[in-house]
């Protein structure tokens, strides 16, 4: 029998990071403080180890990810995606005296499975991806409480797992199996994809003599305030603009100003106007042009397509 399963996953593990950049940081200080032991950290860099090593309570700076392994019952493997497989795979699960064991993945985008050389050896396996991007600074252990984290293991870890996260004060999405690329994928929308919004927006405004920072001091509250707008009234009564008015002629106007620009500006923006449809339609009373509106969207588009395929 793996030696793993010869007793129950304890309720509050002893807790080691492989890795010890910005997610690991604020973990660690955060399990620490709601009581979980952290006793053991490992990375590329010892003194960087050392450093987090000590601003946790009876916690060791180890020399690699094995001696993680060999210190706790739950490790986190905090590295890069290109990284995760290969360390999983040496590392030894089958001489933990009878301990309980996990190996945890801190990552979106690489699949649990990824994990299978440690359940091999007995040991349970899970993803806990927080939704929240990093600064590497001490804020981010306040600023984490309120956000998700996905969760993908088997019951007896999820509980765990779970557990930890309310311990930070987030709350918890549970992810089926085989899904993280399209789950990661989406969720750059609401955070890199935002900001090649923001980019194509400075992008078109430059042209209009502003630059990067007086753009940027102008829509960062309007973006703020579609945040906190979205927060309270949903994504379909939170949205703005021509779209959301049922602006068809302002519509149309916008599609062809951004049709001059050449290269796939208009399609971006036809694309994107397209999206905005489809949440205006959510509406109990959706505006009277909406049919006009999409019908200026698909013709904008379909110019733009003529264009891109005439020069190639």
């Amino acid at each position: 029998m793996p030696p793993s399963s010869t007793r129950p996953f304890p309720a509050r593990p002893r807790l080691g990071f492989v890795g010890v950049g910005r997610l690991a940081r604020c973990l660690a200080a955060g399990f620490a403080a709601a009581g979980y032991p952290v006793v053991a950290v490992a990375g590329r860099s010892p003194a960087s180890a050392q450093r987090l090593a000590d601003n946790l309570p009876h916690c060791r700076a180890v020399s690699d990810a094995q001696a993680v392994v060999d210190a706790s019952e739950l490790v986190f493997l905090a590295v890069p995606d290109d990284n995760i497989g290969t360390i999983a795979n040496e590392l030894r699960f089958d001489a933990c005296d009878g301990r309980s064991m996990a190996l945890v993945h801190c990552s979106g985008a690489t699949d649990v499975e990824v994990l299978a050389r440690a359940r091999e050896q007995g040991a349970l396996i899970g993803g806990f991806h927080p939704l929240y991007l990093f600064s590497g600074e001490a804020a981010d252990l306040e600023r984490i409480a309120g956000c998700s984290v996905t969760i993908e293991a088997q019951a007896e870890l999820a509980a765990v797992l779970e557990a930890l996260a309310r311990a930070l004060g987030c709350a918890t999405l549970a992810l089926p199996g085989g899904q993280r690329m399209l789950y990661h994928g989406a969720a750059h929308y609401a955070a890199s994809f935002a900001l090649a919004a923001l980019g194509e927006a400075t992008d078109i405004w430059r042209r209009l003599g502003f630059d990067e920072e007086q753009a940027l001091r102008a829509l960062l509250p309007m973006l703020a305030g579609t945040v906190e707008a979205a927060r309270g009234k949903g994504l379909a009564g939170a949205l703005a603009g021509p779209v959301s008015r049922g602006d068809a002629s302002v519509l149309e106007q916008q599609l062809a100003a951004f049709e001059t620009l050449g290269e796939d500006h208009a399609a971006l923006y036809g694309l994107l106007s397209r999206r905005a449809l489809a949440l205006v339609r959510r509406r109990a009373q959706p505006p009277a042009s909406v049919e006009a509106m999409a019908d200026a969207v698909q013709a904008s588009l379909e110019r733009s397509l003529a264009r891109s395929a005439g020069s190639t």
